[in-house]
């Protein structure tokens, strides 16, 4: 059992990796109340073309990883969920673009609620009846996030973005994909992507390390699994520049709903230098429309945007962009607005006294997050999976300078690669 020490933070995080490769990490926080543990696989929408070791390229249906989480739950007792339930626990998961989680928080039955979670994770029942009988479910998911207008503007803009990278896909495939999966598909899925080195356990409460450490080492000794061979994730080339400037979606709302954003160049960036451009572009985008420049708030003052208005940067190795928006009354006039600001800003830069209070706003929340159990598990989670660390954001933050967020701003705003995606009434 390896000790991590962040003295900056004053925290000490438990790590082992098991025989068979899992990765088990511990962040013992004696003054919490509640335990969260997550369970996640390097698996997400976006892998639908891989090829494991040796073998052969293999090519399966949009939505199975989304898929494949809804069946994790059922078992041939019944729902796991109720399992869960009895020992006082609250159990879930999520599909993103690039991982899926499996989770539950406790106050009391950490380590048979634990067991559980691991368990179930590492013990799929697939059987033709159950897998057509959810193709009937996620269908009606898929219906419904189609007339979810915020959903749709937000997927609007990265399917207008990208032509062939299957981030531009809704993460549930579509009803026509889901169609096709059988269990035998979920079963070369879930061969290939849940194997225990694929895989994360992150618990974070008031737990005591080396019985959380025995726990999984006696557990994972009961089970048999073979070596797997490293897992290439195969992807067509994508253009460069964007597969549509504008996506307009018709739906019953009040009022537009308007998303933009910019669309950058592949740079297959990982660890320390993908946590870096994160956290630059971030910081550049609270400079650049956050809740508290002056451009939102003339914007906010036109009755351009509303509280509604917000932003993020989104990346892997394979894509990168952002994403700001929210509803307007006038699209077209503040995408005018927009950009007549945003080009005085790329001539003048940022002002250092701007820059420090956005810096300091940033430091400020990412210490806040550390109160926050659920955050702390799914932040640290995502930021291992893409070789980074959720406790080196504090000296990361503190030596990001100026000069380096003007020369993002710069780099970023593009308006060739600018795309809109628009809700409009009917």
């Amino acid at each position: 059992m390896e000790q991590i020490h962040y003295d900056r933070l004053q925290e000490t995080i438990y790590h082992e990796v098991m025989d068979n490769g899992l990765q088990v990490y511990v962040l013992p926080k004696p003054t919490f109340k509640k335990t969260y543990a997550t369970f996640a696989t390097k698996y997400g929408s976006v892998d639908n073309h891989f090829r494991v070791g040796g073998g052969e390229e293999t090519t399966v249906p949009d939505g199975i990883a989304h898929f494949l989480e809804h069946k994790m739950f059922e078992e041939p007792e019944g729902d796991i969920f109720a399992t869960f339930a009895s020992n006082g626990a609250s159990a879930n998961a999520f599909t993103s673009f690039d991982q899926t989680v499996y989770l539950f928080s406790a106050t009391e039955n950490i380590e048979t609620n634990l067991s559980t979670l691991v368990d179930f994770v590492q013990r799929p029942y697939f059987t033709d009846e159950n897998v057509e009988k959810e193709k009937g479910i996620i269908g009606q998911e898929i219906d419904m996030y189609a007339d979810n207008p915020d959903w749709r503007v937000y997927f609007g803009l990265i399917e207008a973005m990208y032509s062939k990278h299957p981030v531009r896909i809704d993460i549930a495939g579509t009803v026509e994909s889901i169609s096709t999966i059988t269990k035998e598909t979920l079963y070369t899925c879930y061969n290939a992507f849940y194997h225990p080195s694929n895989m994360l356990l992150f618990v974070v409460g008031g737990v005591d390390p080396e019985k959380v450490f025995s726990l999984i080492r006696t557990n994972q000794k009961g089970k048999t699994y073979g070596e797997q061979g490293q897992i290439k994730r195969i992807f067509e080339d994508e253009p460069e520049q964007v597969a549509t400037k504008r996506l307009e979606s018709k739906l019953a709302v009040s009022m537009p709903k308007i998303m933009f954003g910019f669309k950058e160049k592949v740079e297959d960036l990982t660890g320390e230098a993908s946590l870096k451009r994160d956290l630059i572009t971030k910081l550049m985008l609270d400079l650049l429309v956050g809740s508290s420049t002056a451009l939102y708030q003339k914007l906010y003052d036109e009755e351009l945007i509303s509280d509604s208005f917000g932003h993020e940067f989104n990346s892997s190795p394979q894509y990168a962009f952002s994403a700001m928006g929210g509803d307007t009354k006038d699209p077209e006039l503040l995408l005018k607005r927009i950009k007549e600001e945003v080009d005085l800003i790329l001539k003048s830069g940022f002002a250092e006294k701007d820059f420090e209070r956005a810096r300091k706003k940033k430091i400020g929340g990412y210490l806040r997050m550390l109160n926050s159990p659920e955050s702390i598990a799914h932040e640290f989670t995502r930021y291992q999976f893409r070789g980074g660390d959720l406790f080196e954001v504090l000296p990361m933050y503190e030596s990001i300078t100026l000069a380096e967020v003007n020369e993002r701003l710069q780099a970023h705003v593009n308006w060739e690669q600018l795309t809109v995606s628009l809700v409009v009434s009917p």
